[in-house]
């Protein structure tokens, strides 16, 4: 049996809390106006081929089916032509082109009539093998597509001193450049910032701006109605700087914003970095991730204290996309000390307790994490833990739901990875023929691991945790975090007289779930396995 509705009038005895409403965060969890109403729902993201082994069809037919009415929307990552480069689809040849193995935008058309749909806008760089950078390579100085490669010249024109280099922002180590000679007997240093099969654009050059416009009007004919705009931070580069977020950054958001909303699209910003700059982003664009909120939710479980994420709440931006697992792995940047000032920009935990946290999610994965995470495996982001978030918890099944059910009653819009909604564990294999260590958190779902999955009563319990979210009306009200005790967490909804409040106590995992309703207060019971003792860090 699933999640159970128990019906209840009695206070809890299980927390130290007192009654009173104590801070207001937020009036309500919608941040942009004219956003799509099903995107205000919880949202999947998966990948098409991932879910099932089927094509965008086939994932219609799980949405429509066992899963009807679960997610108002779908991120689909990215389903451009090829699924399977060097990094998962994240570095197309054609950016314009579904890949046929999965169908054909009629197909993503098709779909948006029964889920919004977010897609990825690769703004920072395309594949090498792509026919732009095919031309380039050929034809050099004389091809139609000079100039839409961003070049180590073109920032440093004078020559780039190692000081200059030091500055640079890096997600991986080494150095974001690599030399080429091209067919032409020309010599370029192309900047590229993840892989060196993955070429920067020059974004500021019209055919840079050209090209992103066609992958924007491509996708929103198609039915697609917000975009998450990739590596983002990365896109404008200037000598004499990080190249990471400049002034200049957020005018190149501001003016491809601008062009979406024009096409009715809603545009979201995916950066990892130091805490108050995605607040200070947050401030001038429709959405941002809350990449803060895993790592802070796995170290509240973990030292059995509040503290950290409370203060976390009540400083958050409301439009945010709640996540706890995504296709990348568990940001650890988005909660320390800026690496540009440690001292003065302390982060949200110590740097003591980060280092234990990464040490106690090795730990609990049976060391599986570790395989993947750092210089262990191919990993673009070194600030990243590679784990799935059910393993990062040991397995616990119920603080595995507390967790979403937190992330759920935090003001903004909820993802699910689908390898977390199927209570997805490790993929050692994956990890192992492939060497790439976010391998670990993306498997290959069966229909028949589907199908086992969804009986199993963590998803059942998880699936009616969803329903709650999606349809209870205080969700569209006022939230507010309550006083409680160091060890515990209460957070609360209302509209009108309408509620819903969760109370969760971090050292035991016990809780309480309860919702107004036609019949009386009512519980939110789950019937998974109880929590695991021992638990907690000291």
């Amino acid at each position: 049996m699933a999640a159970s509705y128990q019906w209840s009038s009695k206070p809890s005895h299980l927390f130290a809390i007192h009654n009173r409403l104590h801070i207001l965060v937020g009036a309500s969890f919608l941040g942009a106006a004219g956003i799509d109403a099903r995107h205000k729902q919880v949202q999947l993201i998966t990948y098409v081929d991932r879910f099932g082994g089927g094509g965008i069809r086939d994932l219609g037919t799980w949405l429509s089916g066992p899963l009807r009415g679960v997610f108002g929307a779908v991120h689909l990552l990215p389903f451009y032509d090829p699924i399977d480069g060097s990094d998962a689809g994240f570095d197309p040849i054609d950016h314009a082109q579904v890949d046929r193995r999965l169908g054909s935008w009629r197909d993503v058309a098709a779909l948006a009539q029964n889920v919004g749909i977010m897609a990825d806008v690769i703004v920072n760089h395309m594949s090498d093998r792509s026919p732009q950078f095919v031309d380039f390579f050929e034809h050099g100085s004389r091809s139609a597509f000079d100039g839409l490669f961003l070049t180590r010249e073109k920032v440093f024109p004078d020559g780039a001193a190692r000081a200059d280099i030091d500055l640079i922002y890096r997600p991986r180590p080494g150095l974001p450049f690599r030399e080429v000679t091209l067919a032409t007997g020309e010599s370029r240093t192309l900047w590229t910032t993840f892989t060196p099969q993955q070429v920067d654009i020059d974004v500021t050059h019209p055919r840079g701006r050209a090209y992103l416009d066609h992958v924007l009007t491509t996708l929103a004919a198609n039915g697609v109605s917000m975009l998450r705009l990739d590596a983002v931070g990365y896109a404008i580069k200037r000598a004499g700087t990080s190249c990471f977020m400049l002034p200049e950054t957020f005018e190149f958001i501001a003016q491809f914003a601008a062009r979406a909303h024009a096409l009715q699209v809603e545009v979201l910003v995916e950066v990892h970095s130091y805490y108050q700059r995605q607040i200070d982003i947050a401030k001038r664009v429709d959405w941002v991730y809350d990449f803060a909120l895993p790592p802070l939710v796995l170290h509240a479980f973990t030292f059995g204290t509040a503290a950290p994420l409370e203060d976390w709440i009540r400083i958050r931006p409301n439009n945010a996309i709640t996540v706890l697992d995504t296709h990348d792995g568990i940001g650890i940047i988005d909660i320390g000390a800026d690496p540009s000032d440690r001292a003065g920009r302390p982060g949200l935990v110590p740097p003591e307790e980060i280092d234990g946290l990464v040490r106690i999610i090795h730990d609990r994965s049976g060391g599986e994490s570790a395989k993947a995470t750092g210089a262990a495996a191919s990993n673009l982001d070194l600030y990243q833990v590679n784990c799935t978030f059910y393993d990062a918890l040991g397995g616990d099944a119920r603080r595995y739901l507390l967790a979403r059910a937190i992330q759920f009653f935090l003001p903004g819009i909820p993802q699910v990875y689908y390898v977390g909604l199927l209570a997805g564990r490790n993929d050692m294999t994956l990890l192992a023929e492939t060497g790439v260590g976010r391998n670990i958190n993306r498997h290959y779902f069966s229909r028949p691991e589907i199908e086992a999955a969804l009986e199993q009563t963590v998803v059942l319990d998880l699936l009616a945790l969803i329903r709650l979210r999606n349809t209870h009306p205080a969700f569209t009200g006022r939230f507010r975090l309550l006083e409680s005790a160091p060890a515990a967490l209460a957070l609360h909804w209302s509209q009108g007289a309408e509620f819903a409040t969760l109370r969760v106590n971090l050292v035991s995992a016990a809780h309480e779930l309860t919702f107004s309703s036609s019949a009386g207060p009512a519980r939110l019971e789950f019937d998974s396995e109880p929590p695991l003792t021992n638990f907690v860090k000291r």
